[in-house]
């Protein structure tokens, strides 16, 4: 626990080198990242409610509002995510990304495992639980949820990195009745969108519309996306309501591909010769429809739940084509209750989630980025099922004692049609039980402290890895995760500070290969993760400053991620995640609605690229500054202006075996953005 605890002496000095907190209140409503039991003043109701909720869980969470990145040119998670501790989202390329929470898929190089992806409870992802970072719409959500860790349980979910919840808007809680909105700038980039809001008796609605189109930063980056979103409700009184939830979107987006370190640094705009020749592309259509019902049935005792399906056709070609028709449904419903044990305050939740789907997919040569020789056909069934509950039994007032457990099951059945004799099918069966606790004085400080367990099947991308014959026998990855931390606020100061450790067993990590497919997935024997997550709002002026106030906010993330006496590579550190990350922001606003907010993103540290730890990705920092006024009342005007001073730097890449092994394939690298501004104009009414 060495290094765990350098990392928190480095969050205490941080603290400690802020001047004393000014004794006034606050009453700072731009704070969107730190869930308190403390409710901020100014903020909306439907926020403020769900901030509240979230911090009865006994772990770390956090709540990103519409607000925190709606005057900046958001186009995915690294955009959106930004600011959270513990969530480290880096852009590849158009939206595709690297999200990773505690160093969940950190071996993933591309797309998305170890985090449950939804929206409004309905999972993103196919039924083996891989996802899609191009099926999210930025533009469409009211709030996020982010689940760290263990504490998703309320989703079912047991995956390590545990969950990321998209809500949107109702005609009772969108910003405005109408919303129009363009923006555009660097590397040919448009968006327009468009959104209604509103309440007519028992009938409610909320949709809308946006198109991007953009060249992106680098050679063959183009991209162009429609996407709609309509979410219809009726009530049926106070808390008891139906709602219809749809959402479409046409996306097309070429893929540039990968460079050498040297090139992403000196050349990063470029892209190979073979990703333009064969024109690597992700083009989908995707459709999603679910109906969901919120009831309450007494002042105790509240259900949601709901029925859903998604479709999606991919055309993806890479050094070959893939062509996949995805279908998948599902259900769930989950109760809550409040009320009293043995003259004990208590509530309770519990629940259950299923989902299944098929995926028909068919692999073909690239020939100029059509369809040549078909080498692949088969079909990939899968199904997941979740059974969770959750208790908070108050000993005393102010402390909860927490316990809670989940069961999983999951089958994968494969069918070559090409090959028969390669079908395999396989069933997962696992328990994941979670105890804590969560203190919380009357000012609303809370300390809390949990252990859980987390299990995650293997997805069909790492059981079946051409040319091996059915399914590899790779395992579950298994994890027990003990985590504590403190929130709150004191006077003009909000805090959030979570340390944790996780102890893995077959972590699911990706290698390189020679068969010109996606890297290969094998589990590792034993790893190491460790942390410390920490998030500080700091009000340094609350009037008076230029007419206007000034607050200050830090996100820190420590990472320890490592090999546990590993027979190829002993203790080495773990690569792609940095050792260090930090967030540094400060935003100034006045009464006349102007607001200036410098950012700066920064690495202090080199990170290992490869699993010998024989190669670093060199450390950087990122200045860019976000400025906006409010022209009028409904009107505001945005300036997002990266990387102010053009830095070349690497913030993303895949892993490598050994970097220093003769052939190893170094061209890992995703170019980060060079300088861009964007602009934008938003009107509500």
């Amino acid at each position: 626990m060495y290094s765990l605890s350098k990392g928190a002496c480095s969050v205490a000095a941080l603290m400690l080198s802020m001047p004393a907190v000014a004794a006034t209140a606050t009453t700072d409503d731009v704070e969107t990242i730190i869930v308190t039991a403390k409710r901020g003043e100014g903020e909306p109701p439907v926020i403020a409610e769900n901030r509240e909720r979230l911090a009865r869980t006994p772990g770390a969470v956090a709540l990103v509002a519409v607000e925190a990145y709606e005057d900046r040119t958001a186009q995915g998670f690294a955009d959106m995510l930004r600011d959270v501790p513990g969530v480290i989202a880096q852009k590849r390329y158009g939206e595709e990304s690297r999200l990773s929470i505690r160093g969940s898929g950190i071996g993933q190089s591309y797309h998305q495992r170890g985090v449950m992806f939804a929206q409004d409870g309905v999972p993103f992802a196919d039924a083996d639980g891989f996802s899609d970072f191009q099926k999210i719409d930025p533009l469409a959500a009211r709030y996020i949820e982010v689940y760290k860790g263990g504490n998703a349980l309320r989703f079912g979910g047991a995956q390590l990195g545990g969950a990321i919840n998209l809500v949107t808007p109702t005609g009772h809680t969108a910003q405005s009745n109408y919303m129009l909105r363009l923006e555009g700038g660097s590397f040919d980039t448009l968006r327009g969108g468009a959104a209604v809001a509103k309440v007519m008796g028992d009938f409610d609605v909320y949709a809308s519309v946006n198109a991007l189109q953009s060249d992106g930063f680098r050679e063959w980056a183009e991209q162009d996306q429609i996407r709609a979103t309509v979410n219809l409700g009726y009530s049926f009184g106070e808390d008891r309501e139906i709602r219809l939830i749809a959402y479409g979107a046409d996306i097309d987006q070429n893929v540039p591909g990968s460079l050498d370190l040297t090139t992403a640094l000196e050349a990063p705009e470029t892209s190979t010769d073979a990703v333009k020749n064969g024109k690597w592309a992700r083009d989908q259509q995707l459709g999603r429809l679910s109906l969901q019902t919120r009831w309450r049935f007494s002042e105790s005792l509240l259900f949601e739940g709901g029925l859903y399906g998604t479709t999606t056709d991919l055309h993806h070609p890479i050094p070959i084509v893939i062509d996949q028709q995805s279908d998948t449904q599902g259900a769930f419903g989950r109760f809550d209750w409040a009320g009293e044990v043995a003259g004990h305050k208590t509530d309770i939740f519990w629940g259950v989630s299923y989902r299944q789907g098929q995926l028909d997919q068919q692999l073909y040569g690239n020939t100029g980025g059509e369809s040549g020789f078909q080498f692949g056909d088969s079909r990939h069934k899968a199904t997941g099922l979740d059974v969770f509950a959750e208790a908070r039994f108050f000993a005393t007032h102010t402390l909860a004692l927490v316990a809670g457990a989940s069961y999983g099951r999951a089958t994968r059945d494969y069918n070559n049609h090409l090959a028969p004799a390669n079908d395999a099918e396989k069933t997962f069966d696992w328990f994941a039980p979670r105890v804590g606790l969560l203190w919380e004085n009357e000012d609303g400080t809370q300390v809390y402290a949990n252990v859980t367990r987390s299990v995650e099947p293997p997805h069909f991308g790492a059981l079946v890895q051409a040319p091996y014959p059915g399914f590899v026998p790779n395992k579950p990855q298994e994890a027990i995760s003990a985590e504590v931390g403190t929130r709150g606020r004191a006077d003009n100061l909000i805090w959030d500070i979570t340390l944790y450790q996780a102890w893995l067993q077959h972590e699911l990590l990706s290698f390189a290969n020679t068969f010109g497919l996606p890297s290969a997935v094998a589990g590792a024997d034993d790893t190491v993760h460790r942390g410390v997550e920490a998030a500080f709002d700091w009000q340094i002026v609350e009037e008076g400053f230029m007419g206007g106030g000034l607050t200050a906010r830090l996100g820190y993330t420590y990472s320890d991620f490592k090999f546990r006496d590993d027979a190829t590579y002993g203790d080495n550190r773990l690569p792609v995640v940095p050792k260090h990350q930090i967030q540094i922001g400060l935003r100034y606003e006045n009464t006349a609605g102007f607001f200036l907010s410098p950012n700066v993103e920064w690495r202090p540290g080199d990170t290992f690229v490869d699993y010998a730890n024989t190669m670093k990705a060199p450390g950087y920092a990122v200045l860019s500054v976000n400025a906006g006024f409010e022209v009028r009342e409904g009107v505001t005007l945005f300036i997002d202006a990266r990387n102010l001073t053009d830095k070349a730097h690497v913030p993303e890449f895949g892993t490598i075996n050994d970097a220093s092994a003769a052939g190893a394939n170094l061209a890992v690298f995703y170019p980060g953005e060079g300088r861009a501004i964007y602009g934008g104009i938003t009107y509500r009414f």
